[in-house]
């Protein structure tokens, strides 16, 4: 049962322009007339980034949040139920552990963590204090990736043997800020990575074994030019960036997935490499195939069966116990499964709004409900592991074992990492 009679008071923590782009999503989630959320605050260390989002609230609100720039008064704030962290991944195990520490759900960004260590951090602390941890992933609430999983669910293509998720493109300019290219900040390639490492999992189930490399393309990046950005969030940090960054973190991943279920998946993402244009998500079963389209799109998935090929909505049709829950419909509409894509610069930024305020929706029902969110810090962790086993691969020499990681057997390319953050 929807609870939209009861709100739940949270802080975002970090306020630059993903935090600004929650706060965007907050207000769709208020529009959608399903919000269980109440914007209360905004917290940064940056004054200056945190007035400037405290005045976006108020614009978009029409009434003014509390403004912190200390993590410690803000957690100390009764009122304050659960706080939305979207800071740089390297500080998401110290904000996360002291919130949920003081008794605050708290709903963390991926990656959840940037190594294995500061991922079970976070996830000891929710235990200990049994609160709500959800990490933020929002690729899955695209309905095109609900239906591609009751595509695969209701054994349309037979039993997936191969799934080929490929994402080539990029260029010599920073990743929207200087830290994604830095090793102990965790860095693009796992920042991006553990989208599709979600997406994978969501698809096929469990990994079981890991082989592949991380590598950078780009050694050497450019400072963004960002003048016109819709957002003041973006324009306003681009100012303070160095000309050009060296890059010691990877922004590309190769790797090749051994599930559990038998089936092999061939990951490729390349941030880099200026020529390379390309995307590809499919899943190849016995009787059939299925291509999935870039997320955020709003493009029709194409599915190959017994000769015939069908599209969007004639997919569905095959499926009559599908079906998209009541927020993503009003975001979305009935027939979600394809829709259009708003004629406006930076397109891709309204449409995430709406999949966040879908992802927002699940952590305030999991918090009024007493239930976990569908992605909790298991998932975020397991998501995180995908990618660095690619690195651990390559850093020993040899293919990894999901268990490896997570029991932390298997840790070489993480110590610099550790040790750099203290864990």
């Amino acid at each position: 049962m929807s609870q939209t009679h009861e709100r739940v008071p949270i802080c975002v923590v970090g306020c630059g322009g993903m935090g600004h782009r929650h706060t965007i999503a907050y207000h769709t989630l208020e529009e959608s007339g399903l919000s269980n959320m109440e914007l209360m605050a905004v917290c940064d260390i940056r004054r200056e980034n945190a007035e400037r989002v405290a005045g976006e609230v108020e614009r978009l609100f029409g009434r003014a949040p509390l403004i912190f720039t200390d993590l410690e008064r803000m957690l100390a704030h009764p009122d304050i139920v659960a706080v939305d962290i979207v800071t740089d991944g390297s500080s998401h195990h110290e904000i996360a552990t002291a919130a949920l520490a003081a008794g605050k759900h708290a709903l963390v960004e991926k990656p959840l963590g940037i190594t294995m260590r500061a991922c079970r951090q976070i996830i000891d602390a929710a235990e200990h204090s049994h609160t709500v941890l959800a990490t933020a992933e929002n690729y899955r609430r695209d309905p095109v990736n609900r239906l591609a999983r009751a595509v695969i669910d209701a054994g349309l293509l037979g039993d997936p043997f191969l799934m080929i998720q490929t994402s080539l493109g990029g260029n010599d300019v920073m990743a929207a800020t200087p830290w994604r290219h830095l090793k102990e900040k965790g860095a693009i390639g796992l920042d991006m990575g553990v989208h599709y490492a979600d997406i994978i999992r969501y698809y096929l189930g469990e990994y079981q074994r890991i082989f592949g490399r991380g590598l950078i393309v780009e050694p050497l990046r450019r400072r963004p030019v960002l003048e016109d950005h819709p957002l003041i969030s973006y324009r306003e940090q681009t100012r303070m960036y160095p000309e050009t960054i060296e890059a010691t973190g990877e922004d590309s991943v190769l790797a090749q997935y051994a599930m559990r279920s038998g089936a092999t998946v061939q990951f490729t993402h390349i941030g880099g490499g200026r020529e390379s244009r390309r995307f590809e998500r499919s899943v190849h079963g016995r009787w059939g195939a299925l291509d999935v389209p870039r997320d955020r799109t709003g493009e029709p998935a194409r599915l190959r069966l017994e000769g015939r090929e069908l599209f969007g909505k004639e997919i569905r049709a095959l499926l009559p116990d599908f079906y998209l829950n009541e927020i993503t419909t009003r975001l979305f509409g009935a027939d979600g499964v394809v829709y259009e894509r708003p004629n406006v610069p930076h397109a891709e930024f309204a449409l995430d709004a709406r999949l966040l305020a879908i992802e927002y929706h699940d952590f305030g029902e999991a918090i009024l409900q007493g239930r976990p969110p569908e992605v909790d810090g298991h998932d975020g962790m397991i998501a995180v592991a995908a990618i660095l086993g690619a690195y651990e691969s390559a850093a020993i020499g040899r293919a990894v074992e999901i268990e490896e990681l997570l029991s932390g057997t298997v840790r070489t390319y993480q110590e610099e990492i550790d040790d750099a953050l203290g864990l």
